[in-house]
């Protein structure tokens, strides 16, 4: 028996594919040490003792970034096991994502939902995460909320996931993966009788609420919505050289390679185009969507913590 274990994820400045990638990888090597270890060793203890029936495998990680990868049906099956990436748009999954999401085929496959989130707070965003890979015929086991660079900002959480993020990723990985290598041990890696566990232990305990909250929505200090929905960066002609990066940035497509660095179509403001353009030539200059961008700052400069479920 094989199990193969993989990232899946949405990035746009790469936050998110460095922790869930990270994540994966640690608990294959995690995985594949336990089973290789005996019954005595930390690590056989750890994950329930030596199986030699079941060999893990690490699988090529899922970048869903490009809108291309969209147009594709992602099936899975109860042999393989997911480290599933989103970030946190306006405290919940990207909306864009959840027509794509619902073509998901879990097949009974074991899930980790990871969200990450730009310093202020996710919300319902991992809830919702999760219920969406169990309705699709995942089982989640495992699941945490990581901090990255706001997508507006060079100042909100800047540099994260730093060292620091990543040491508490790496210890994660290592508990979900003593945790699914336990269940496995523990019930012989009968596929039926481990389904049967994941059913009976149901979905991973994470925050949120249900029902889930209204998409968060920007505030001036007197209460009133700020509408930076439609708002776009531009384009400063005279630094950029047309060197075309800003085109396979943009996660929507809006940015066309006969025109770099003109957003022409949907933007969801990941800032991926800007923070990766080498000239720094893409900029905003809408007034309510710096008025946000500098509240954020100010509101949520204290350093928070991954939160981690298992």
């Amino acid at each position: 028996m094989e199990k193969r274990i993989r990232a899946m994820y949405f990035t746009g400045t790469n936050t998110t594919a460095k922790v869930t990638a990270s994540i994966a990888y640690k608990m294959w090597q995690q995985l594949a040490a336990g089973n290789q270890a005996g019954a005595g060793s930390p690590a056989g203890k750890a994950s329930g003792g030596k199986d030699d029936s079941i060999r893990y495998i690490k699988a090529e990680n899922i970048d869903f970034s490009p809108k291309t990868a969209r147009d594709k049906t992602y099936a899975f099956d109860e042999d393989d096991i997911v480290v599933f990436g989103t970030p946190v748009i306006a405290g919940r999954v990207p909306n864009v994502l959840l027509k794509f999401l619902d073509t998901l085929q879990g097949g009974g496959a074991m899930a980790v939902p990871i969200v990450l989130y730009g310093n202020r707070n996710f919300d319902d965003a991992l809830i919702e995460l999760r219920n969406i890979l169990e309705e699709r015929g995942f089982h989640t086991v495992a699941a945490a909320a990581f901090i990255g660079e706001h997508s507006f900002s060079k100042v909100l959480a800047a540099g994260r996931p730093d060292a620091q993020d990543m040491k508490l990723a790496d210890a994660f990985a290592v508990k979900a993966a003593e945790k699914i290598h336990a269940l496995i041990a523990k019930n012989g890696g009968d596929n039926a009788r481990i389904a049967d566990a994941l059913a009976e232990a149901g979905p991973v305990a994470v925050a949120g609420e249900e029902p889930l909250r209204p998409y968060y929505k920007p505030r001036d200090r007197k209460g009133n919505f700020i509408n930076i929905l439609k708002v776009k960066p531009k384009l400063d002609q005279g630094k950029c050289n047309g060197c075309g990066t800003c085109v396979p940035a943009c996660p929507m497509g809006s940015i066309q390679a006969e025109e770099p660095g003109v957003v022409s179509g949907i933007c969801i403001k990941c800032c991926g185009c800007v923070k990766k353009c080498p000239q720094g030539a893409l900029y905003f200059d809408d007034a309510g969507y710096l008025y946000h961008k500098e509240e954020l700052e100010i509101q949520y400069a204290a350093r928070k913590e991954p939160v981690l479920f298992l």
